[in-house]
């Protein structure tokens, strides 16, 4: 058999070579319809059509590219968000202060920017500094409502990411300063900037040296105190916009903290700040519903709180009635309306300050013996029956950690699913914390340093479980609920304990200076006007320590809010209250260019 068949390359015989024909009719059929102009257009034709297209797309240069790029349904900027962005990219050029209200937006704001120049591709490169508490909320605000997608640092091999939020406690320390500081960003983004106003800090030198071609500024407060801290800030931004220091201060500072020249500084402040107001009648919130209740206190509780009341009026005399003697005493006068756990904690750590023979460890220990007999509290089972009432979703509010562990307990021995949120837990548990209240937890309970920065629209139904002091701090934790985005009006319960000097300072703040239906900045101005000499806290304080009596306590806290009432009254007849116009804060409402 042979083994190479016919036409193998083992056989030596040729096939003959066969021509290959194509078909090329198709293509002459082809030619003769484009020159003929049949049924397809001209080449050229074409070509200068899809030019036109592709043109039509391309929208004017000041349009704002990212909103089409936006995820559906997670975010829609408001007008002054959209308007604050397009301010800062074509006339500020990526370098400004956002100094809005609280509760108005500015992250919002700052999302829009980056992602603007992220769509122009101008911004790879971005480096996002905030208070450790606010990492997770921003890198979720920033891939979920602008799809950004942001890490939050972690690790030193973290920062080779493109957007990295991270503490700016973290930033500034090494190894992580010196990674930071031999990279160029960018943009860089800084929330709670309040906190650079002064130059000789840390975090102040740390954003100096920091390379960036684009920066903002994120605070509700740039001025507070001094108009050298507005300097400071716009010279982080754009060094020698005012001058040197020398020349700001011949040219602009009357004082410390009044400004000359006005009109002029307003003009240059324009140029790099934006501040939007709740009162400018543009925004639209919701109402705020305050109810005010009155706890009865048991007579263990009332004994426990004329015991410390006393307790605390003896040091204070003793003391001479120096004030900042005895800020532990003042806490614990404070706490007595919060709750026994509370005030237990301060007394036991009191004792351990004192020497063993002291006379004061055994009025302390009497104190101790009075908490040992009350077996109720009234304002958590007052509470208690807030919460069954509403079938909703609540937030609790309470100054000190001993009654946030209280209240943990007692809903939990009810049945009653609760989380906490306090400044002491690191960023995984307090995001995990918020997502439980989001979704299982009928009850968050707060600190006043957990209840910075959070953002609660979803929660319209809000408790003051004791009241600071400070009606400043009253007003931040009910802006933590009524904000922007809030979609229902917000239910406000303010628990005061009769007989006590809380239910005074409800009086004062709800019946005289009607503090709950202000808006933030109208209240910055009246306290900036009363608290020339004495802040209100303090004034709180000597009133309780040196009056003889319950009377003499109401009589004093009426002509204190008659004080503020004036004031009030006073600035709403010449306007200056709807502008927030005291000299300092007026700087802010900077002029439209």
């Amino acid at each position: 058999m042979n083994p190479h068949p016919p036409g193998s390359a083992g056989n030596s015989a040729k096939l003959p070579a066969v021509p290959v024909q194509f078909d090329r009719s198709w293509y002459d059929d082809l030619e003769a319809k484009l020159n003929k102009g049949g049924p397809w257009d001209d080449w050229k034709l074409f070509n200068l059509a899809g030019q036109a297209e592709a043109a039509s797309l391309v929208t004017s240069f000041e349009d704002m590219l990212c909103l089409k790029h936006l995820p559906e349904e997670q975010v829609t900027p408001l007008p002054h968000q959209t308007e604050t962005a397009r301010k800062v990219l074509f006339e500020m050029r990526g370098r400004a202060i956002l100094a809005d209200e609280v509760g108005l937006g500015k992250t919002i704001e700052a999302g829009l920017i980056l992602k603007e120049y992220i769509v122009r591709g101008l911004v790879r490169k971005v480096l996002i500094l905030v208070p450790a508490s606010l990492v997770l909320q921003w890198v979720r605000e920033l891939n979920q409502k602008f799809a950004i997608p942001a890490v939050a640092q972690k690790k030193e091999y973290s920062w080779q990411n493109d957007v990295v939020v991270a503490s700016m406690d973290t930033a500034k320390r090494d190894p992580h300063k010196e990674i930071l500081l031999g990279n160029e960003y960018d943009m860089v983004i800084v929330d709670e900037a309040h906190k650079l106003k002064n130059k000789k800090t840390t975090n102040y030198q740390f954003m100096l040296k920091l390379r960036k071609k684009y920066c903002l500024l994120l605070t509700a407060t740039p001025v507070q105190n001094d108009l050298s801290e507005l300097f400071n800030l716009i010279t982080l931004l754009k060094p020698g916009q005012l001058g040197g220091q020398n020349d700001f201060a011949s040219n602009f500072v009357f004082d410390k903290r009044i400004p000359k020249n006005e009109s002029q500084l307003k003009g240059e402040l324009a140029k790099i700040m934006i501040r939007n107001r709740r009162g400018d009648g543009e925004l639209e919130f919701t109402k705020r519903i305050v109810k005010n209740i009155h706890v009865e206190l048991s007579p263990e509780e009332m004994k426990l709180y004329d015991g410390v009341t006393s307790f605390v009026k003896d040091q204070y005399h003793a003391a001479g009635g120096d004030l900042n003697s005895m800020l532990s005493l003042v806490t614990l006068q404070r706490e007595v309306c919060s709750s026994r756990d509370a005030v237990f904690v301060t007394l036991v750590n009191l004792s351990k300050k004192l020497a063993p023979d002291s006379p004061l460890r055994d009025k302390i220990w009497d104190l101790v013996g009075i908490i040992k007999t009350i077996k109720a509290n009234s304002k958590a089972e007052k509470a208690m029956e807030l919460i069954r009432g509403m079938d909703d979703k609540v937030i609790v509010f309470t100054e000190y950690r001993a009654t946030q562990e209280y209240l943990l307990n007692y809903f939990r021995d009810r049945n009653m699913t609760a989380v906490p949120y306090r400044g002491g837990m690191n960023r995984g548990k307090k995001d995990w914390m918020m997502d439980l209240f989001r979704g299982r937890a009928q009850v968050m309970i707060a600190t006043e340093a957990g209840g910075e920065g959070i953002n609660l629209q979803f929660c319209h139904q809000m408790i003051n479980f004791d009241l600071p002091w400070n009606p400043m701090r009253v007003e931040q934790r009910i802006g933590r609920v009524h904000r922007l985005g809030q979609q229902n009006d917000v239910q406000i319960y303010n628990l005061s304990t009769k007989g006590t000097i809380e239910e005074h300072i409800l009086n004062l703040l709800h019946e005289k200076i009607n503090m709950f239906e202000m808006v933030i900045g109208q209240l910055d101005v009246i306290l900036e006007r009363f608290e020339k000499s004495d802040s209100l806290e303090k004034s709180l304080y000597k009133i309780l320590l040196e009056s003889g009596s319950n009377d003499e306590i109401a009589s004093r806290v009426d002509s204190l809010g008659q004080s503020l009432h004036s004031i009030r009254t006073e600035l709403d007849e010449s306007g200056e209250n709807s502008a927030q116009n005291s000299r300092l804060q007026q700087l802010l409402e900077v002029d439209e260019a």
